[in-house]
Formats: structure tokens, sequence, C-alpha cells
């Protein structure tokens, strides 16, 4: 939408809001750019990427797997938590909107916070889709684990901001998708201990 379009837009109409929000979404994105953060910007890359392929979360699982009961349960219900979050923010979400992705460049992003960026459309964020999912999953379950899940699963949204790869809505967005992912896998997995009774 143009600045044109945006002023003759009636204040209060959606194409209004929905303009506003974009301009926060990138004015936040902008201010994390700018602020140096030298001791941080190592650590967030390196989170960021081993978050790939849910590969914390998964592995999380599979420590949980080996012990029976609850822990075993919900390593059930996260692994079926990152199975929708991640199907439903690849194969809907980002076909759908097809927002494209940050200019990491003219933000001036500093270079040693950079990871590859996706070639994927950038809304919603699946990597904080998949770990949102994952942890309210599991800290459902297993409540003992809610906050340290859900404290990660914060810090993977962020380093999608911090490296330049995502929007802060795509990965509130992401974030959503994760809790909606997370009742789906619950249900399905009660449905399931309950036919085992």
């Amino acid at each position: 939408m143009t600045d044109m379009t945006a002023e003759m837009a009636e204040p209060g109409s959606l194409q209004a809001v929905l303009h506003d929000l974009r301009a926060v979404d990138g004015a936040v994105y902008a201010a994390v750019a700018a602020t140096p953060t030298p001791t941080l910007d190592t650590r967030l890359r390196r989170l960021s990427t081993a978050a790939n392929h849910s590969k914390i979360s998964l592995t999380v699982a599979a420590v949980l797997a080996l012990v029976p009961g609850r822990p075993r349960r919900a390593a059930l219900a996260g692994a079926g938590a990152i199975a929708v979050a991640s199907a439903s923010a690849n194969l809907l979400g980002k076909r759908l909107v097809r927002r494209p992705r940050p200019d990491r460049e003219a933000a001036r992003v500093v270079v040693g916070r950079h990871v590859p960026m996706p070639e994927s459309a950038s809304f919603p964020s699946g990597h904080t889709a998949s770990a949102v999912a994952f942890a309210t999953a599991v800290g459902v379950v297993l409540p003992v684990a809610a906050v340290p899940l859900a404290a990660l699963a914060s810090a993977v949204g962020y380093s999608r901001v911090h490296t330049g790869v995502h929007y802060p809505g795509d990965v509130a967005a992401g974030a959503v998708l994760g809790v909606a992912s997370a009742a789906v896998s619950l249900a399905a997995v009660t449905w399931v201990h309950a036919g085992e009774r």
C-alpha cells in the first residue's frame, strides 16, 4: 500500500489499521537492528541455527521419550505439536500470505548476526511456531518443563528477529500458531491415551 493509499483509507478502517501495524512492525525490526549487542550476537546466531528443523526440540523429545509415563506422553505431544505447527506454517501460512523477507542490508543488521536468509516467505515464523508448539504441549503434560521450555521458545523467536530474517510480527504470528498447534496435538494425544484405557 502506498502512502497516498494509506492516507485515503478511512481512519479506523482495516486497511489503515494494517498499514499502521506494518509500520510498527518495521520500526521494531529497525530498532533491534540498530541496537548494538555484541555479547548477544554470536549466541543468538548459534541458537537460531541450532533451532533449524526443530533440532533442539526433537532432541529434548528424544530424551523425554526414554522415560516411561508422563515424560514419554509429553514427548509424543511435543513431537505431534511440531508436526502440526511446521505443516501449518510452511504449507499454509507462508504460501497464503507470501510476505517478503526483511531487507537485512537496508536495515544494516550487523554481519556478525547473520544466518543464511531462507528462501521461503517470511510470515509466519516457522521456527517460532514449532518451538512454541513444543514448549506448550510438553509444558501442559509435564508442568516442571513448562518454564524452561517457554524461555527457550521465546529466545528462539527473538533470535529470528535479531538475526534479521523475520519481522517481529512474523514471530508473534508464529507463537499464536504454535499455541494452536499444541492444542491440536494435546487433543489427539488425550484421545489416543483414553482409547488405550
